[in-house]
């Protein structure tokens, strides 16, 4: 029949027509319920995001998988015997069951195997609370040991590297922290050593887990075979609660959680986002949060001496409205890329809308080492967050030193003291002692603040809600998880008071109500969300952490 020029072609009548993509789902039976998954996933992660609970050792969404531990083995239909789920792809069709009475069996029989000489050493590991093997155990074993012999004796307490301890009896030879150094860290630095019940891990002939991840492989250790230096013995892991938080160590802003009990921080840890830093973080941004407790600012001083709020307000006011008064010109202000977006957008405001100054400087921590990791050489959380509150008018600390010099910025009001001057101390790369008035608003005891006529106590990052936007354009939230040290308060707050004193009006209620302010005026952050409220987590109750 000839086709009219109305009439469609019939089906795959055109040579060039592609054929059906295939698809990019599999549907499987798990435990008698019919489950689809995307093409490629492995048969744990199916089973475990339809509640199936299959236990595991050496697999870790991270890293490749070795199947050594055989915990995770189930029973798949047509194999003839259980197979790693950790290792086997789904397919369609496939059956699969996860307790049948032979994969229950041998899943026991490994987890005995793995136990035979594993020491007693609960009550005073720093695992104990978020191991693996003791959550196993206890959750769906709990049978009495038979061996009744000498367990093998290892080394205990070998010191790997800077950070690094090492219990060679409590290893269960699961291999995630050779893959964290081989995969993450790119660098070979731990390897398996002797055979048998002998095996040990030690580090490669020729080195030391020195690499700047080496803290990974104690994140991924699921027992407590190897532990932080820093951590170690400080706190036992059920009495920390977690607080989800940014890292303010570089411009990568790795998300993280932030533990801590009776308001101090005991460690902080890589939280989970595909989008920043995946499972991981340095070894650098891990030792962040120890400034927050350290020579801390703690109350608002004026002439050099501890003094109340309201006195200290009243100084600072009187000395910026004598500045403003006789020559507006010669004010500058000093925003700092370790400010979060509110803190910099109150003194944006204050600035350049109702003061109206012109002289604004940009500071924070000097350049530093990078990779192609996760490490930015931009050792500023915020920095792109600084410059596009700043709008094209912050200058540099050179341009400030310059102006100092030749008198014209005679008053200076300064919001965070971190990289204003060299790492020592020493005011020599800005001359501060030429300036007529200096009021900052900081959060330690540093040669700035000691500087100045009158010194604010600033809320650091970890005490305080935010947002920082990362080198990708990201704006993340910073949580607070510990209260501020002695009277800090936050940036957009203590600005807010200098407002009113200054004559101007800009109350805000919270960190969120500025948030949403300049959600509204700022491009970059139209997109941004504040996010639900987050109560502190305690571990006992966030399940195992291995």
């Amino acid at each position: 029949m000839t086709a009219t020029p109305n009439t469609p072609p019939p089906p795959n009548a055109n040579p060039t027509t592609q054929a059906p993509a295939a698809p990019d789902t599999v549907t499987l039976i798990i435990d008698g319920k019919s489950v689809t998954v995307p093409k490629g996933t492995m048969l744990i992660e199916a089973c475990n995001q339809n509640g199936s609970d299959v236990p595991f050792f050496c697999y870790h969404a991270g890293l490749t998988s070795p199947a050594v531990c055989r915990q995770c083995l189930v029973d798949v239909k047509g194999q003839p015997k259980p197979v790693p789920s950790c290792y086997t792809p789904v397919a369609d069709k496939m059956e699969v069951l996860t307790r049948s009475p032979r994969a229950l069996d041998v899943r026991r029989q490994m987890l005995e195997f793995t136990l035979v000489n594993h020491p007693i050493d609960c009550p005073i590991c720093d695992k104990a609370g978020e191991c693996l093997l003791q959550k196993q155990y206890f959750d769906w074993d709990a049978k009495l040991a038979r061996n009744d012999g000498v367990k093998v004796k290892k080394d205990k307490v070998v010191d790997l590297g800077p950070h690094i301890v090492l219990d060679q009896e409590r290893c269960i030879l699961c291999t995630r922290c050779i893959r964290v150094c081989d995969e993450v860290a790119k660098n070979h630095q731990l390897e398996m050593a002797q055979r048998g019940d002998h095996e040990v891990l030690t580090t490669a002939p020729g080195h030391r887990l020195d690499n700047p991840y080496s803290l990974n492989t104690v994140d991924v250790c699921p027992v407590g075979a190897l532990t932080s230096k820093d951590f170690r013995f400080a706190m036992r892991v059920w009495e920390l609660s977690t607080t989800p938080s940014v890292c303010p160590g570089c411009a990568t802003g790795c998300s993280v959680e932030v533990h801590h009990s009776r308001g101090k921080i005991y460690r902080l840890v890589p939280r989970l986002n595909p989008a920043v830093n995946k499972h991981w973080m340095c070894d650098e941004g891990r030792f962040t949060y120890k400034p927050v407790h350290q020579d801390r600012l703690a109350a608002p001083t004026s002439g050099g001496l501890p003094v109340e709020w309201d006195r200290a307000l009243a100084d600072a006011g009187r000395l910026l409205r004598g500045a403003l008064d006789a020559n507006p010109a010669e004010v500058g202000v000093v925003m700092s890329a370790q400010s979060t977006n509110e803190d910099l957008y109150a003194l944006a405001k204050l600035t350049f809308e109702h003061l109206g100054l012109g002289k604004a400087y940009l500071s924070g921590q000097d350049q530093g080492w990078s990779d192609d990791i996760l490490v930015s050489a931009d050792k500023n959380p915020n920095t792109a967050g600084a410059m596009a509150i700043g709008a094209g008018r912050l200058r540099t600390l050179l341009d400030l030193a310059n102006d100092i010099k030749s008198g014209a910025v005679t008053t200076l009001l300064v919001v965070g003291t971190h990289g204003v001057l060299p790492p020592d101390g020493k005011p020599g790369a800005l001359p501060l002692d030429k300036l007529k008035t200096l009021v900052v608003i900081g959060t330690h005891r540093d040669a700035v603040a000691g500087a100045a006529q009158v010194a604010l106590p600033l809320a650091e990052w970890a005490e305080a809600d935010g947002t920082f936007t990362n080198r990708l354009g990201m704006v993340q939230r910073v949580r607070a998880a510990v209260p501020p040290a002695g009277d800090a308060l936050p940036g957009w707050e203590i600005l807010s008071h200098v407002a009113r004193i200054l004559g101007a009006s800009m109350e805000f209620a919270d960190a969120k109500s500025v948030f949403t302010e300049a959600k509204t005026k700022l491009p970059f952050m139209k997109d941004a969300e504040w996010g639900r409220r987050y109560l502190p987590v305690q571990l006992r109750f966030a399940g195992s952490r291995g």
